[in-house]
This record gives structure tokens, sequence and C-alpha cells, in this order.
């Protein structure tokens, strides 16, 4: 290792995307929770004249993000009945940046540890420990996936030198696919006021199911969303986050100058412009999750969970004999026949893909569980 470089990144591993992100079209890439529809033609054309003719290549883009923001707040305030305004948003080179800008302003300099309910998100005890934030992890339960709230509450009680300032949850949680639950929701809203709970709605679209309204009570909350999902601007790279303006003014201290492109910044208005042509598929979407879940539950071999996102995710029974090694031996067989999913948490997370895409998903998982047993 270079003497100059810190001595504990030696022991971090880099996040990685998944092969998805660099594969020809004749893959089925179902692996990174991205919608299977491209924008429509309309939208890109609109887009090309933006580039074309109004967007200025040699001029820095707009580094306040006052439309944009005063756009997103007008989105949140349609489903969640509040009165949020561009004071209450910060935008983010997707949700990723914003992360990291809450690392920095909670914990950084041993000020803080974080929190998460494993499994969950990896990106959160990622960036954590690259900045030299310690991550507390608790476990969430093998039949439904809900944190585990008694060692979570020993764990803000117990953790000490730094104690823990940030708590972090994904809603619906990814890859498990299950939403907040009423107990979990009590205990983070039971938090004291110093500590920021960060509640990820990613996957808000497909779920419909939001703590945006709590905001208002709760400064100490702190809602992220994204337009690499439902938006279909993953390409884009932009998220955004929902809280109290003093959060907002310290996110805002951090983040790095002009961090979004332009060209970014124009895709996200035209989205929200035109979010009803782009959100339409969303019950085509549910439809096929709700197809896709119940004919892989068919196979007794595969124990499935319900999903609020737009992925499933499946493990191999318990009983079944060898079943971590076998796991692995099907995620290559499924990569071998063109479907790539993700191999996670002792199980498989497969995003819902277009009609196609599900049923070579079903065929193909159908071949590599048939040396086993065959799906009835």
């Amino acid at each position: 290792m270079l003497p100059f470089i810190r001595s504990d990144l030696d022991k971090l591993r880099a996040y990685k995307p998944h092969p998805g992100s660099n594969t020809s079209q004749s893959i089925d890439r179902l692996d990174t929770n991205e919608s299977p529809y491209n924008l429509p033609s309309e939208l890109k054309q609109k887009l090309a004249w933006t580039y074309q003719e109004v967007i200025e290549s040699n001029r820095y883009p707009d580094a306040g993000h006052d439309e944009l923001k005063a756009k997103i707040a007008e989105y949140v305030n349609q489903s969640a009945h509040t009165n949020i305004t561009g004071a209450n948003i910060s935008v983010g080179n997707g949700s990723d940046e914003i992360i990291r800008s809450v690392l920095i302003a909670t914990c950084v300099g041993n000020e803080g540890s974080i929190l998460v309910a494993n499994p969950t998100f990896g990106v959160y005890a990622i960036f954590a420990q690259t900045l030299g934030i310690p991550v507390v992890s608790v476990e969430r339960s093998p039949i439904n996936f809900e944190m585990d709230l008694a060692a979570a509450q020993n764990a803000i009680t117990q953790t000490q030198h730094p104690a823990i300032r940030v708590v972090f949850v994904v809603h619906p949680n990814s890859p498990t696919g299950n939403a907040l639950t009423t107990d979990e929701l009590v205990w983070l809203q039971s938090l004291p006021e110093h500590i920021l709970v960060v509640i990820d709605e990613a996957y808000f679209e497909f779920s419909q199911n939001t703590v945006v309204s709590q905001l208002a009570a709760r400064p100490n909350w702190l809602v992220l969303r994204t337009f690499s999902k439902a938006f279909r601007l993953a390409a884009h790279r932009v998220g955004y986050a929902i809280g109290h303006p003093e959060i907002i003014a310290a996110l805002e201290k951090i983040r790095l100058p002009y961090n979004l492109p332009t060209f970014s910044i124009a895709a996200a208005l035209v989205a929200l412009q035109h979010q009803q042509l782009l959100l339409n598929v969303i019950p085509h979407l549910i439809a096929e999750r709700v197809k896709l879940t119940h004919n892989l539950a068919q196979h007794p071999s595969l124990q499935v969970w319900e999903s609020a996102a737009n992925f499933i995710y499946l493990r191999l029974k318990t009983d079944f004999p060898q079943s971590v090694d076998l796991l692995h031996l099907i995620h290559e067989q499924l990569q071998a026949s063109g479907t790539l999913v993700r191999h996670i948490s002792g199980g498989l997370r497969i995003t819902v893909g277009s009609p196609e895409e599900n049923q070579r998903t079903l065929n193909h998982l159908q071949a590599a569980l048939s040396p086993l047993i065959p799906i009835s």
C-alpha cells in the first residue's frame, strides 16, 4: 500500500457497481432496481432540443437548484398533503452524495456512530467506513425482516465514544422489500432529537407509503428520494433530501459546488413536468411484481417474500441442504443464461422487469432449479 494512503482503507471494500451496468442490450439487467423502460422518445427529443438550443456548455450549472427544488416540493406536496418548500429540499448527485453529506455533517471527526439494521442498503456502512465513522449493526428477523428493536435500543443506550448519532432505515427496505411496520415507526419516533433518523424512500412511487407528513413535527428526521427508479433517470444521477430547513442548510454547506450537471437538472425538470406519463407504468410493474411473486412462490424449494418495491427477494428454504453453495451456483447459472440478478445477504434480489424479461427470469430460474425439484 502506498505510504500516503490511510492505513485503514486497506481493510475496506469499495462499492462495486454490479455487472449489469456495463452489459449489452441482450442481457436482462434485473440486478440494480432500475425501471425496465427507457424515457419515451418524445421526452428524449425534448431533452435533445434543450441541449441544442438552451444549454450553454461553456457555463457552469445552476448552483442553487432553486427551480428544481421548487418543482420537487410541488411534487412532494401532491402525495403527502404537506407544505414543503424549496427550503426543505437539498438536491444531490444521486442519493449517494446526500448520504455522504449527511455523514460528514453529523459524524466525522469522532463526533458520532451510525446504526443500520442488516440486511439493508450497503452504501450507508461503506460510506461511513471510508470516512472513519464507526458502524453499529443489528439484525433483522429472518422470518419477516423486521428490525430487532430490542437490540437497536440497546445499541443506542450502550454505544459510546462516539455515541450513535444517525440511524439509517429504508422504507421499503432493500434488498428485502418490506415497509416499516407500526412498531418500527413508533420506535423511530421515540428516538431523542440529538439522533438524526434518515428514512430512505427510494422506492416511494412503488409503495406509495411515506413519512413526509411527519417531518413538520420531527426536526430530526430526513427523507431521501431519487429520480433513478420510477422516474427512469438512473443515468442522470439525481437524488434529493426532504427535511427541516436547518438540516438542509447544513447539507447545502457540505455538498460540492455545481454538483449536478445542467443536463441532469434539465432531465429532472422534464420528468416532473411529465410525471403522469412516466409514472403511469407503475400499476403495470406492480401487477408484474404480484404475478412474478406468485409464480416464484410455487417452487417448493424457494421462500419468497411480499415486496412493496419494484423488486422481489427470495431465498432457498432453510431445510434445503447446502443452500449457500447452491444459491451461488443458481446465481451463476442465471447470469450465464442472460439474467442478471443480485446475490446478496443469502438470497437473490430480482428487479421486476418487463413482462418478457420476467417470463425469461422464470424460465431461466426453472432451468437452474430443475436438477433439484421441478416447478409445478
